[in-house]
């Protein structure tokens, strides 16, 4: 792009003040502001703006009422599983990661993916999750293919440290890295803002927005050339996720869903997790903040919450749907922060106050153009215990407490007893590669050699 094509776009937008501080750019920065406005997107920016300057009041929504979860028992898991590992043997399985995120909150300067979560190795996040699927393509004999959304900030890194690892023993014709989306921060007026004379200030556009670079990187196009009918979605931070666990994926195949949900138990009331609710015959994610205080603490006859359930971002889509859902301009969520920004006198200034407006597109958005949902419960110990935080609930401490309690599980269910502590801790730290035992099930096949070491 040049100069020209950047004023004549930029003004034709009332965004010309970007190029305000040309004359004192050097060619670096001239070429860098550039190649920020030809990646511009005008038409999500004009929505933006729209937001921003519309007076007409939202339309009160109706009363969101619990939706169906199903709760697999015995019978019904042993089909749907059934029904999971026949896509699974077919090859129709894809795995989508989304890692854009970086470890500050750690203490740790790096993908969060790279993070060290292993007991005893020391082993980062993402080795958990490339061993599963290294298991997965072992187990039913298939190329599994598995797409990782980063950032700006740490794709070069993620990539490098797949390489440095030699990409977990997965086949790197089927690991796909695509960039997550960027958008510009809007002022009051919705004007775009400069951090630097020659710099878009420009973050993340969300989860929500997986769909909109999935299409645009051809991985969708990828997706239908190896006849992937179906795929599991979920995020970084979580080592006890049951990668397309055959009972998940074979509900969501037997009920013919455009998307499915897990679901656990919330700790308490005001546990931040999304709620998946039914209004007007569809359903849709409510954040735990939009929820009243009377909806959170809600009870049944039974005593129970009856907004009972939260979403963990775990999901399964169909990829016919996620084609069609790429191709929609998906409904946008501003957040009034601090942002850096540029001075009339080309200084860079950190404000004390909220002066500005992110955007970003949420994945579970979705959910109200689903013809198909299923949610389906699942324990939270099994399942889900995440890193977010660098002390106490949901950090590492909390998370190799967790792991190492489900792989105790499994040796007591094979038949195999580990020493363990008053508290039930393992009394030697432990650690199983998944590709070694996906689960209860490979442990007892290997169960004579275990007992022999």
């Amino acid at each position: 792009m040049t100069f020209e094509q950047a004023k004549q776009v930029l003004e034709k937008n009332d965004q010309g003040h970007v190029l305000r501080f040309w004359d004192v750019l050097d060619a670096g920065e001239r070429a860098q502001l550039l190649d920020q406005v030809a990646g511009l997107d005008f038409a999500s920016i004009a929505r933006m703006r729209g937001m921003l300057t519309s007076k007409s009041a939202a339309a009160a929504a109706a009363e969101p009422t619990a939706p169906e979860v199903v709760e697999l028992t015995d019978d019904a898991r042993a089909a749907a599983y059934a029904a999971g590992e026949a896509e699974l043997h077919a090859g129709k399985v894809a795995v989508l990661l989304v890692a854009g995120g970086q470890g500050s909150r750690l203490g740790y300067e790096g993908p969060k993916g790279a993070y060290s979560i292993g007991p005893v190795t020391g082993r980062p996040l993402f080795y958990f999750h490339a061993r599963k699927i290294v298991g997965l393509c072992r187990r039913y004999g298939v190329r599994i293919p598995f797409y990782i959304m980063t950032s700006d900030v740490n794709d070069a890194a993620t990539r490098t440290h797949f390489e440095d690892h030699n990409y977990f023993g997965l086949d790197r014709n089927d690991v796909t890295f695509f960039m997550q989306g960027m958008w510009p921060a809007l002022d009051e007026k919705g004007r775009i803002m400069l951090d630097q004379p020659g710099h878009i200030f420009m973050s993340p556009d969300g989860h929500g927005g997986t769909l909109t670079a999935l299409d645009k990187d051809g991985c969708l196009a990828d997706m239908e050339r190896r006849g992937i009918n179906t795929v599991f979605y979920f995020q970084v931070d979580n080592p006890l996720v049951e990668i397309a666990d055959p009972a998940f994926i074979g509900l969501h195949v037997v009920r013919r869903a455009d998307i499915s949900v897990k679901l656990c138990a919330k700790r308490d009331p005001k546990e931040g997790l999304g709620v998946v609710v039914e209004r007007e015959g569809r359903c849709e994610m409510v954040e735990y903040t939009e929820l009243t205080d009377e909806q959170a603490n809600r009870r049944t006859a039974a005593g129970e919450l009856y907004f009972k359930y939260g979403s963990v971002a775990i999901h399964v889509f169909s990829l016919p749907f996620l084609k069609t859902e790429a191709g929609k301009a998906m409904p946008l969520h501003l957040a009034h922060k601090k942002i850096p920004v540029c001075s009339e006198n080309g200084t860079a200034v950190q404000p004390t106050k909220n002066n500005g407006y992110k955007f970003e597109k949420f994945i579970f958005d979705v959910l109200p153009d689903a013809r198909a949902v299923v949610n389906l419960a699942f324990e939270r110990a099994e399942e889900f215990s995440p890193v977010k935080n660098a002390a106490g609930s949901d950090s590492p401490a909390t998370c190799k407490h967790d792991m190492q309690a489900k792989w105790l599980r499994w040796f007591k269910a094979a038949g195999i007893q580990m020493p363990v502590t008053a508290a039930g801790a393992p009394v030697f730290p432990m650690e199983i590669d998944p590709a070694y035992a996906l689960d209860v099930t490979d442990l007892k096949k290997k169960g004579i050699s275990l007992k022999a070491e």
